[in-house]
């Protein structure tokens, strides 16, 4: 086998292995085993996310933690979000939010936090209040107070749906790797950010928190499912490779500092632009660091 051949071999046999959302759709004889991989492609499959090699103390020459916000409404971030609605596109591909609530439900995704601290656990049952809310009507209210059994019709459930879902909120750990001699991003929570759901209605609802998680506990679920590629759909990405790839934008709403990790808007107040450009600063320092290790 010459050079050429090899090569696309070695081709053939990546996409096969990468594609998920078009897996077996030119060889189905089925609609159902379209998404499917065949027996062929599990027995050589060997797609697992790439692992974070070993970091030393003392390599690590500097450091800092970083808190940002994924905005959703930006473009750049909408295989995020998108989509909001899978029954109308079939079984395959899932937004992140519905790929962690999955998960989280069946057990893949052990344990869920408060905060970005990570000190507090939090398990599915502890979040239904966060979750969804249900209301009771005034005629639901009538028929209990006669102490008859409420119609189901009469009582409201709302749930946090992917639709809902605004931004997500990262706590990442930039470090200078002396041994390597390189500035390198490790992602270390995430957690999806919605309106308050007892207050959902309202014209400007609270944005919370919905829980955080340990985000190297989730990297095989997130690797396993597909985000849209709108330039290859052939060759969708993974969750895992676009949070660590940092294919998305965002801004930086805290870092840690000596006033307890204070937020950007605690100490710049009321006004929007000078909080942006605070968030940029911040950033290029982070940059600034990196490119005064070179300069001689």
């Amino acid at each position: 086998m010459n050079l050429r051949n090899l090569i696309l071999s070695l081709c053939a046999l990546i996409i096969s292995i990468v594609s998920y959302g078009q897996a077996n759709i030119l060889n189905a004889t089925d609609p159902d085993q379209i998404g499917k991989k065949t027996a062929e492609q599990i027995e050589q499959d060997n797609d697992h996310p790439l692992e974070y090699g070993y970091v030393d103390e003392r390599d690590v020459l500097w450091a800092k933690t970083t808190w940002e916000i994924i905005d959703l409404d930006e473009r750049i971030n909408f295989p995020l979000y998108y989509p909001i609605d899978t029954n109308s596109i079939g079984s395959n591909r899932r937004s992140l939010y519905d790929v962690l609530m999955a998960n989280i439900k069946n057990g893949n995704i052990k344990n869920l936090y408060s905060d970005s601290y990570f000190t507090e656990t939090r398990t599915i049952s502890d979040l239904q209040t966060t979750l969804s809310k249900i209301d009771t009507t005034d005629l639901g209210f009538e028929q209990y107070n006669a102490g008859e059994t409420v119609d189901p019709q009469y009582i409201n459930k709302r749930d946090i749906t992917s639709a809902d879902i605004s931004e997500y909120h990262i706590r990442g750990y930039w470090y200078f790797d002396k041994r390597q001699g390189e500035l390198r991003y490790r992602l270390l929570g995430l957690a999806p950010v919605a309106p308050d759901v007892n207050f959902i209605d309202d014209d400007e609802p609270d944005m919370v928190p919905l829980f955080w998680i340990w985000y190297p506990d989730a990297r095989e679920v997130l690797h396993n499912a597909k985000a849209f590629n709108r330039k290859n759909t052939s060759m969708p990405f993974n969750y895992d490779h676009i949070l660590n790839a940092r294919r998305f934008n965002s801004i930086i709403y805290k870092e840690d500092n000596i006033q307890g990790d204070r937020s950007i808007k605690d100490y710049v107040i009321d006004n929007a632009l000078m909080q942006l450009l605070e968030s940029e600063r911040v950033k290029e320092s982070i940059r600034n660091f990196e490119m005064d290790m070179w300069s001689y």
